[in-house]
């Protein structure tokens, strides 16, 4: 499998190869034909989703099934698509009612022992799975350490490290369990910023020390355990004093691969963020991020700015033999996942049945025991 890979990879144009690096977000309820067009293609890794591309109620969740079946049968067996979803709860959740209602993750860690936890991110991943989605990008591992923090807050787990590693590994392995790929978020971590990344660049000042016995923490003991990790845009000058952590080599590639021991697939944050203003444009930061250690770049929103990245990655590919075996390598990595959870819609029924047998009595369960 891995020689076929291999030799499969290799034989990938560049434009093929940068759309294996590149996952993307679109507007409306129905992916655009260009966007179909370039997964058929080869030339984008996958989608995520969000609540613009839902509806409501049942009906909402039995078309996004059958859109996504669509678009899983136009792409070539060997580039299975990645579906994404931020399905978190409450702040950060995508899907309405009949999917299940999540409490914030810092309630469901207080007030519910491992199992409870493990059995939640069990049946997110069941749900999402019936629907057609493949990764949830869950959970949060950021250490809450900072009550003014303005974006994470009660989405971590605890503002205690080893909490947040025991409560985040119980959700790692009923998501996967389930059969839905996870991935740990922000690292090296979110959790004691002023700034909201999604409007400015933060800075996290602590020397290392403190990062090495806080922030670090869960993503070093979770480090063999997820399927994937994505970067946080903020600056960390204990660790690199002139790039935040998407382009930095010393925290993507160095730290993260040569000592926390990682071996998955790393994620950019979403480019268009506005942390990212000032650093060369989606192009030169798209670039910038694959070289220094990401592995699929996510660009949520614009489809100008997709199709810059993608422009940008297959020209330095074309220019650069040793980016292009870099863009392999991330290439690889990527395929082994999106071959590993492969989208498995089911229909209306299917999910009528496991909301019936599965998601009602557990929403019935947290309702009790979060109100005890």
């Amino acid at each position: 499998m891995a020689a076929d890979l291999n030799l499969f990879v290799d034989g990938l144009s560049p434009r093929e190869l940068a759309g294996q690096l590149l996952v993307v977000g679109y507007g409306g309820l129905e992916p655009p034909p260009e966007l179909c067009a370039a997964l058929e293609a080869g030339e984008r890794a996958g989608v995520i989703l969000f609540r613009r591309n839902i509806s409501a109620g049942l009906t909402g969740l039995a078309a996004l099934q059958a859109s996504l079946t669509r678009v899983a049968r136009q792409c070539r067996p060997e580039l299975r698509q990645l579906v994404a979803i931020d399905e978190e709860g409450v702040r950060v959740a995508r899907l309405g009612a009949p999917a299940l209602a999540l409490p914030p993750m810092r309630r469901l860690a207080a007030a519910g022992e491992l199992e409870l936890i493990e059995r939640v991110a069990f049946a997110v991943a069941r749900e999402l799975r019936c629907l057609g989605v493949t990764m949830n990008f869950a959970p949060v591992v950021d250490v809450d350490t900072n009550p003014d923090n303005p974006i994470i807050g009660d989405r971590a787990f605890s503002n205690e490290p080893g909490r947040v590693a025991e409560c985040a590994a119980a959700y790692l392995r009923g998501l996967r369990a389930g059969g839905v790929a996870s991935c740990l978020k922000h690292y090296p971590g979110h959790g004691d910023t002023l700034l909201d990344s999604h409007l400015a660049l933060p800075t996290v000042a602590h020397d290392r020390g403190r990062l090495e016995a806080v922030e670090l923490v869960p993503f070093r003991q979770l480090a063999s355990a997820a399927d994937s990790m994505m970067t946080a845009h903020v600056l960390y000058p204990a660790l690199d004093p002139a790039h935040p952590a998407t382009l930095s080599v010393t925290i993507a590639t160095d730290l993260l691969r040569g000592q926390l021991g990682f071996r998955g697939v790393l994620f950019s944050d979403d480019l268009e963020m506005r942390a990212m203003d000032g650093l060369g444009g989606f192009g030169a930061s798209a670039v910038a991020a694959v070289r220094a250690g990401c592995d699929l770049l996510l660009v949520c929103s614009r489809p100008d700015a997709q199709a810059e990245v993608h422009a940008a990655l297959a020209a330095a590919i074309g220019a650069d033999e040793a980016f292009a075996s870099r863009c392999r390598g991330a290439a690889r990595r990527a395929l082994e996942l999106r071959r590993a959870y492969a989208p498995c819609p089911g229909t209306c029924d299917d999910f009528v049945e496991l909301e019936r047998s599965l998601l009602a009595p557990l929403a019935s369960e947290l309702s009790r025991r979060l109100s005890a």
